[in-house]
């Protein structure tokens, strides 16, 4: 009996009492995106036994702190262990301190703080000891890899004896978000690459298709010459395909487009060649920090990988990759098992695996 119930005690960190975390997703709850970011988390959560509680913004910024505030409010015994949040909309330094003053620990994820936002606040556990880290994809790699896509394309649909210089607009996301700046300077370093390439105007659409569309129809009629729309997420890319037909061109053909997310929607534009370059995989950063924590509260911290983690999870699609992706996110997938990514679950890591080809292959 002795060796039974100290057979017991040794498994608890890797099979006992999971870990109860909240959370907030800044997204609407029908998004595509935010919902297979969801989805990613419960697939980790369910892999690490933890409790996960997912509350929807509807991209609400003022509904964060209300949200927070009802959080830190609860009886100690139905509060989370932790809580997870990305810093959308600029919240962050509001729900830092929410969450901080009740004493729950925090990690933000998909998106960190900005430049600014760092200089007022520090880093993790400095001014707010609660908050542990971060972890946020390597999102300039996404607007540059699908800006660089998107040029070369148009080098290749371009007419001999064409201007010289390709036109291009970007679309971008919004102004606060921290993961859309990143996005806009991958575009930005593209460009600047390119030598023949000139971006006529940078706009801001809020992620939101029809404002895009509405915004894409002015931009044509100022920049008649363009032939490259690069938008920063998938919807904002298709209302600009809108606008743009409704001026006779043909999606991949007189005028090419990029996108970024892993929307069936989207997956299906790339198989058409409506849009010309398209790039993904970063939902599942909040997967990835559910293994953070799980390492976390079996006493393997983190810290020696870094507190504020930027991690390579973005692949630029083809349809083959596109076949591969279904086989492991579609709705007849099967769960993926994270524990070979926790330190816990395999001692021999030495350090974490967190890209997405890894998910693929």
């Amino acid at each position: 009996m002795k060796i039974i119930i100290s057979l017991l005690f040794f498994l608890m960190p890797i099979i006992g009492w999971g870990q109860n975390v909240t959370f907030i997703n800044p997204g609407y709850s029908h998004e595509a995106y935010w919902v297979m970011a969801t989805k990613s988390m419960r697939m980790a959560a369910a892999s690490l036994n933890m409790n996960l509680e997912v509350l929807y913004l509807e991209r609400e910024r003022t509904k964060a702190i209300e949200i927070a505030q009802e959080i830190a409010s609860r009886p100690k015994k139905t509060r989370p262990d932790y809580v997870v949040f990305s810093n959308d909309f600029g919240i962050a330094p509001a729900l830092l301190k929410i969450f901080n003053d009740a004493k729950i620990p925090s990690l933000m994820v998909y998106s960190s703080l900005t430049a600014q936002e760092r200089l007022l606040l520090g880093g993790p556990r400095g001014q707010y000891p609660y908050w542990l880290g971060s972890i946020e994809p390597r999102i300039q790699d996404a607007g540059y890899a699908t800006a660089r896509a998107l040029i070369e394309k148009g080098r290749a649909m371009r007419a001999k004896g064409a201007d010289s210089k390709m036109h291009l607009i970007a679309i971008a996301g919004d102004r606060s978000t921290n993961s859309s700046v990143l996005r806009n300077d991958g575009v930005l370093r593209a460009v600047n690459e390119a030598g023949d390439v000139k971006l006529e105007q940078l706009v801001y659409a809020d992620w939101n298709e029809n404002k895009t569309a509405e915004q894409t129809a002015w931009l044509l009629q100022r920049y008649p010459e363009t032939k490259l729309v690069w938008a920063g997420n998938d919807l904002m890319a298709f209302g600009a395909m809108q606008a743009a037909e409704n001026r006779g061109e043909i999606p991949g053909k007189t005028m090419l487009f990029s996108g970024i997310n892993t929307s069936e929607r989207a997956f299906k534009a790339l198989n058409d060649q409506r849009i010309s370059a398209l790039a993904g995989g970063h939902f599942v950063t909040g997967a990835w920090g559910l293994v953070l924590i799980y390492d976390y509260a079996h006493g393997k911290d983190f810290t020696n990988e870094g507190l504020e983690l930027s991690v390579p999870t973005f692949i630029l699609f083809t349809t083959e990759k596109v076949k591969s992706f279904s086989a492991k996110f579609g709705d007849s997938s099967r769960p993926i098992d994270f524990k070979k990514y926790s330190k816990v679950y395999s001692p021999t890591l030495k350090s974490y695996a967190f890209g997405f080809s890894n998910l693929l292959n």
